[in-house]
């Protein structure tokens, strides 16, 4: 060996990455369509797909347009969808979203009938439904947390009795689960489970969401109620309280700034963790990809790996039905 040749290296990591069929076999990491979760956008009327323009390729549709989606992602493989309503009509309470004719409860009765092989979570908070845009009753210029869970607990009766699999509230009041689960338990709905939004941050990531269900706060903010970024420990506390309150599952949202809360739920708690991947998640990497700036698939794929590395069981995302496409190719 001459002066100038370096000595070879007796471990080789690289022989585990020459070919696409040896890093499959190795891969740490495998997520399957069934744990992601699809959320759809419900408004009235009929015949209705429209746009959000924040959002390229997600849509705003009607119960019948929405079907249709559903029936087209199910032949893809995606077999999970959470569903947010557009009511016809808001109020200080936010009342259209215990209403026997809710847009939501309306979509369920349907759905349930056509897919019964599908799961339906509903979404159980009153941003969408008041006419301030905040996620409960307001008193006093702020929301009012024991008078907001009762009204809760209407919501989830209101949406188990239409067919309704899980409720998501995603209030972030305190004692929300317990009160939801005490009425579903009164109701005799004690199947239906509870998918807490338990660690969710105040975050600049929803605006394409507000966009969409027209839920911006007329006043305010939503910090009084929702997490501050900095804090850590604080999500494993939200945590334990709604899983001692009887969380079926729990949630963090935002999904991709916080994969070491995602990863500290799961060290902690034996609840099934479900991610997140919000709008602004969603419409940053479509933007790139429009742009030119970022390969838009590559980066679709190598985010939602990223979310069931940290742990994930299971991940709400917007990239649902163009990632069930892209298998598919």
């Amino acid at each position: 060996m001459s002066d100038h040749d370096a000595p070879a290296p007796f471990i080789r990591p690289r022989r585990n990455r020459r070919s696409q069929a040896i890093r499959d076999m190795v891969a740490e990491t495998h997520f399957d369509l069934a744990q992601l979760i699809m959320p759809l956008f419900i408004i009235p009327g009929e015949g209705l797909r429209k746009e959000i323009p924040s959002m390229p390729g997600i849509y705003q549709r009607s119960i019948d347009e929405s079907a249709r989606e559903v029936a087209k992602c199910l032949e893809l493989g995606l077999t999970s969808y959470l569903l947010f309503g557009v009511p016809t009509y808001k109020d200080a309470e936010g009342s259209a979203a215990w209403q026997d004719d809710g847009i939501i409860q309306l979509a369920l009765q349907r759905f349930t009938k056509d897919f019964p092989e599908a799961h339906f979570i509903a979404d159980l908070c009153f941003c969408e439904y008041t006419d301030h845009g905040h996620c409960g009753v307001i008193v006093n210029d702020g929301v009012d947390n024991d008078q907001t869970i009762l009204n809760l607990g209407r919501q989830a009766i209101s949406l188990a009795q239409a067919g309704v699999h899980t409720v998501a509230p995603s209030g972030m009041m305190d004692g929300m689960v317990a009160a939801i689960r005490g009425a579903l338990d009164e109701a005799d709905f004690s199947e239906v489970a509870i998918l807490s939004y338990a660690v969710k941050y105040a975050s600049a990531l929803y605006g394409p969401f507000r966009e969409a269900v027209d839920c911006t706060p007329s006043f305010g903010d939503r910090r009084g109620y929702q997490m501050d970024p900095r804090n850590r420990s604080e999500a494993i506390l939200e945590a334990g309280l709604d899983m001692d309150e009887g969380a079926d599952m729990v949630m963090v949202k935002p999904a991709g700034m916080y994969l070491d809360i995602i990863s500290d739920l799961k060290c902690n708690f034996p609840l099934p963790v479900v991610a997140y991947q919000v709008s602004g998640e969603y419409s940053m990497i479509k933007a790139a990809s429009e742009n030119g700036w970022l390969d838009g698939q590559q980066l679709m794929v190598e985010s939602l790996t990223a979310l069931f590395r940290a742990g994930a069981d299971a991940v709400i995302t917007y990239f649902a039905r163009e990632l069930a496409e892209y298998r598919r190719q």
